[in-house]
């Protein structure tokens, strides 16, 4: 077994489909789908289940699919540390965000980018959930993330800054300009909110679910200015984090206080592997912050 097969087959697995794939790690499509063949042979078992239209992983395929993660990860780290031995910085980068997190990443890689040239940086921008399963799944090196509650297993937080969620809504609403307002008043209001995924929206719905409080998601975004365009229009009021509320494009908008019980803050974490030591390019990025 090669760590070139390996790659090839979660290529495959993440692609779900053998063309993209090919595409994806530069070879013919042919030498691919030979190389995962050879590997089910050896393995003794399909990892896909192929048809004409999908590519899915077997029950085996999917617990082949975490081992080859963790051990393409190894490799590389192993990799790395050799370069770093030798005072270079060099390898790859894989990093997770989710939107709006109150730490410029953006800055961040550019200065690690100026710095080391000879590391790949990857970036990817999801929900907070799906970014942990990633740090623990290996195919992320660290995540910027907002997460209430204890992280999944196999992933360990540094928290860096944390912020009180506030109301959002318009100027012509009943609540705005409304010194404060406990959770159990919004019980009958519309909410404009994040996908289920992200970590405000988590923190919020533990929060009504706290207080025995229901509430109506009537329009669910993936966006932090779609929200705000429709908190705006009026189709809702949204619970946020406080740097949203702060943002120019909120400017029109009414923030107020929220009071507990329960009180719940948004705090920001960088999540790395538990018991693994960061890779050299994740240990320079994290020297960068000021926690």
């Amino acid at each position: 077994m090669e760590l070139r097969q390996l790659e090839f087959f979660v290529a495959v697995a993440e692609e779900r489909h053998f063309t993209r794939a090919a595409q994806r790690m530069l070879v013919s499509q042919s030498g691919l789908s030979a190389s995962v063949r050879a590997l089910e042979r050896e393995l003794g078992s399909p990892l896909f289940v192929r048809t004409t239209r999908s590519v899915e992983l077997t029950g085996a395929g999917a617990a082949f699919l975490a081992e080859a993660t963790r051990t393409l990860a190894g490799a590389r780290a192993a990799r790395e540390a050799v370069a770093a031995v030798q005072g270079l910085l060099r390898g790859s980068l894989s990093v997770g965000v989710e939107q709006c997190v109150t730490v410029d990443v953006g800055a961040l890689l550019a200065r690690l980018r100026a710095q080391h040239c000879n590391v790949e940086v990857r970036l990817r921008q999801a929900g907070s959930a799906a970014l942990v399963e990633d740090v623990a799944g290996g195919r992320l090196d660290l995540a910027f993330v907002t997460l209430p509650g204890p992280p999944p297993e196999g992933v360990r937080l540094l928290p860096l800054t944390c912020e009180p969620m506030v109301l959002l809504c318009g100027p012509g609403h009943r609540l705005a300009g409304a010194a404060g307002v406990e959770w159990a008043q919004l019980a009958d209001e519309t909410f404009v909110d994040f996908h289920p995924d992200w970590g405000s929206r988590r923190l919020a719905d533990r929060a009504f679910a706290a207080g025995h409080t229901p509430r109506r998601v009537a329009l669910e975004v993936n966006d932090v200015h779609t929200l705000i365009d429709l908190v705006r229009h009026g189709l809702g009021i949204a619970v946020v984090p406080r740097p949203i509320a702060r943002k120019e494009q909120a400017a029109e908008l009414c923030t107020v206080p929220l009071t507990g019980p329960p009180e719940e803050s948004w705090e920001v974490s960088v999540a790395l592997p538990d018991g693994d030591r960061p890779s050299p390019a994740a240990r320079e990025l994290l020297s960068y912050l000021d926690r």
